[in-house]
């Protein structure tokens, strides 16, 4: 049978790669592969590029063995590598063998880092020039290493006899200069440069602070090691947007795209967050059965339970959602503690006092309030007032201070979901809501 993937010259049916590319989220693992095997070759290989690595893998498993070597060898070495870690233990050696030598032993290399640090991100191909060389002999030089690798080519590095790099040039300066001039004489020597075990997240910081297109990645001894490009810190931007995102609607990170994931994975990752979820609302049930006689003497008190612990809550999501994000872009570190509590007090005050002046105001002018409410209206208003500001005080706390505790203990601040803090500030505005009542209902209504 003739494998459209590689015969040209047969007529054999084939599919667009728009057409293949709009549908592939909700196509299923055999129909992807098999609207990719109709895809006549030169857009096969445009499209099997443009693929996540965990799609690329897939493809790449499906493939027949002799066929695999032609796909795997067109992606540079830091790609193979993260295709690498989305296949299963046992087939890894297999595509491993299907690189030459060379590539081989760069993505061996690659491995040994973890998928989250600098050194697992970085292409160990770079261009790399010498001081001594003049401006026409670099030309020559990156003119054989482009040849080569394509890909690699941003700035040119300049480094010394221990492949430390001493210096930096873009192509445009090296263009410009004089045929006799001297790398040395032309190169940048102030560097920046990103260790090979620097997470992910300072590393995106690192190219948003130095509006870079690539940055040099140097081992303990401050030897090259490779280039970490800024196409690849975007999709680590996005994965680490995505994973925050679904942490912090209370769901486990997906290791996979949404209509990836398998059902019982996701049931998984959903059920635990939920379970402490619904463990904590207990205990509000728990703070009403304990305030029970007051319930059963005012009910009245119980129209505003949704009201105030609902306000807590929110307060409390805006305060972790802000938070969160200013710590993830490095607005916030964990020594402003104090400078967010304070802010944090004032913010939450001003906002309970708002809203509890609009509750205040909202029982004093219902129509039916003597029948509603009867003949304490007043003091009601007063206590749920009271109460409102208090707990949506208490909601900007601890929405404020809990993603800076939870990474003060070395846990994700993305952890302190608005569910979680949610459930948080309920249980704890029961309390604070009866004490008010208690305060100023206490030989009226109760």
């Amino acid at each position: 049978m003739v494998n459209p993937l590689e015969q040209d010259h047969v007529q054999v049916e084939t599919v667009d790669a728009d057409e293949l590319r709009e549908a592939w989220s909700v196509l299923a693992r055999e129909d992807r592969f098999e609207g990719f095997r109709l895809l006549p070759r030169v857009e096969a290989e445009d499209f099997f590029m443009s693929l996540t690595a965990l799609d690329q893998a897939e493809i790449l498993l499906q493939l027949p063995i002799d066929q695999r070597r032609s796909w795997i060898r067109m992606l540079p070495p830091d790609d193979v590598a993260d295709l690498i870690q989305e296949v299963p233990l046992e087939e890894r050696d297999a595509i491993l063998a299907a690189l030459d030598v060379v590539t081989r032993k760069e993505v061996t290399a690659l491995l040994l880092y973890a998928e989250d640090e600098a050194g697992g991100l970085m292409s160990p191909r770079y261009a790399r020039v010498r001081p001594e060389m003049t401006a026409d002999e670099a030309i020559r030089y990156l003119r054989r290493q482009v040849r080569e690798h394509p890909e690699t080519i941003y700035y040119a590095y300049a480094l010394d006899a221990d492949q430390k790099p001493i210096g930096v040039l873009s192509l445009r300066e090296l263009f410009m200069a004089p045929p006799d001039t001297r790398v040395g004489e032309i190169m940048q020597t102030e560097l920046v440069l990103a260790s090979d075990d620097l997470d992910q997240e300072a590393l995106s910081r690192l190219f948003r602070d130095s509006d870079l297109v690539a940055i040099p990645v140097v081992d303990d001894d401050g030897k090259m090691k490779g280039i970490v490009t800024s196409d690849d810190i975007l999709d680590v931007v996005q994965e680490e947007a995505t994973e925050d995102m679904q942490k912090y609607g209370g769901v486990e990170a997906l290791d996979a795209p949404y209509l990836n994931t398998g059902f019982l994975s996701m049931i998984r990752k959903r059920a635990g967050w939920l379970v402490v979820l619904f463990v904590g609302e207990m205990l509000t049930a728990s703070a009403m059965g304990y305030f029970e006689h007051e319930i059963a003497r005012a009910v009245v008190l119980a129209l505003f339970i949704p009201l105030i612990i609902s306000s807590g809550g929110n307060t409390g999501s805006q305060a972790s959602t802000l938070v969160i994000r200013a710590m993830a872009l490095g607005e916030v570190r964990m020594s402003d503690w104090w400078r967010v509590l304070r802010r944090e007090i004032g913010a939450g005050l001003t906002l309970g006092a708002i809203l509890g002046l609009i509750g205040f105001v909202r029982i004093l002018v219902w129509p039916t309030r003597d029948t509603l409410y009867g003949e304490h209206y007043l003091l009601i208003a007063m206590t749920v007032s009271a109460s409102l500001m208090f707990v949506v005080l208490w909601g900007a706390l601890s929405g404020s201070m809990l993603p800076i505790l939870l990474k003060r203990v070395g846990f994700d601040p993305a952890s302190a979901s608005a569910p979680f803090v949610a459930t948080l500030v309920d249980v704890s505005g029961i309390v604070i809501y009866f004490t008010f009542a208690s305060l100023f209902l206490r030989g009226t209504l109760l």
